[in-house]
C-alpha cells in the first residue's frame, strides 16, 4: 500500500483516474465531516451513496449473532465503501462505522452508477479495488481462524496506524475486543503483553505505536501479505 502519510487531503482510488474523470468525479461528490461512532450503514438498508475517505477511516463491521461480531474490513483514504453498488446490488450485509475522525467524499449511489456506466477508468480502478477488498477478506478469515490474538491485535495496529497516518489514536478495549471477535479479556492480556516489549503504549484508550517495526515483527503474515495484495493489484 502506498504511503497513506504522503497523501494527506486525498483520496488514492480516486486520484489514480484521469483528470477528466477525475473532475467528474469530484463535482459531483460533497465533502462530510467523519465523526467517531458514526454509523454511515446499517445492514439491510438501502445504500444510498457512495464514501470516498480523504481522512479517517470506516470499519466494516459483521454481526456474527446477537451479541458477536468482527471487523471484516477497514476502509481509509486508499478505498471506498460502497463496494455493493459496484455488483449491482445495493444493500450490504455489513455495519459501517466511523473508527477515525476525518473527512470523507460522499457520491448519491444513483450518480455513481451513471459514472461507472460512463467512465472506463473508474471501472477498472474500482473493479481493482473490489478484488483487493475480497482477497484481503480471504486474509482475514484465515487470520481469525489460525493466529493468535497478540499477533492479530499487532496486524490491526498497524493497519489503524496506516490509515490514522498518527502514531497515537484512541480505542478502547471493549471495542478492540469487537474488531477481533474476541472477549475483552484476550485483548487486555495481548496489549499488556505488546506494551510490556515496548512496542506500544496504551492508558486510558489511548494507543501510541512506539516501536513500529518490532509491531510488524510481532504481528503474523497477514499485514505483509495486505501490503503485497494492495501493491499488486493498485501499487
Amino acid at each position: 500500500m502506498p504511503s497513506l502519510t504522503c497523501a494527506s487531503g486525498k483520496n488514492l482510488l480516486l486520484q489514480a483516474l484521469p483528470h477528466g474523470d477525475l473532475g467528474r468525479m469530484l463535482a459531483a461528490c460533497d465533502m462530510v465531516e467523519l465523526a467517531v461512532a458514526d454509523v454511515l450503514y446499517s445492514p439491510g438498508e438501502r445504500l444510498q451513496g457512495v464514501f470516498f475517505p480523504v481522512s479517517g477511516f470506516i470499519s466494516l463491521i459483521m454481526a456474527v449473532d446477537d451479541t458477536s461480531s468482527l471487523e471484516v474490513g477497514l476502509v481509509g483514504n486508499e478505498g471506498m465503501f460502497g463496494i455493493p453498488l459496484v455488483l449491482g446490488v445495493d444493500v450490504s450485509p455489513v455495519r459501517a462505522v466511523v473508527q477515525g475522525p476525518g473527512s470523507a467524499l460522499r457520491m448519491d449511489a444513483a450518480q455513481f452508477r451513471r459514472e461507472l456506466e460512463r467512465s472506463q477508468p473508474l471501472r477498472q480502478e474500482v473493479g481493482r479495488y473490489v478484488c483487493v477488498c475480497l482477497t484481503q477478506l480471504a486474509q482475514i478469515s484465515a487470520c481469525t481462524r489460525f493466529h493468535v490474538v497478540e499477533a492479530r491485535l499487532a496486524r490491526w495496529l498497524l493497519m489503524t496506524q496506516d490509515r490514522a497516518r498518527a502514531n497515537t489514536f484512541h480505542i478502547t478495549q471493549e471495542l478492540l475486543a469487537l474488531m477481533l471477535g474476541v472477549r475483552r479479556v484476550g485483548v487486555t492480556k495481548a496489549a499488556a503483553s505488546l506494551q510490556q516489549r515496548s512496542l506500544i503504549r496504551y492508558r486510558r484508550g489511548n494507543i501510541t505505536v512506539v516501536d513500529r517495526k518490532g509491531l510488524k515483527a510481532a504481528s503474523c503474515g497477514c499485514y505483509v501479505a495486505d501490503r503485497k495484495s494492495y501493491d499488486r493489484l493498485l501499487g
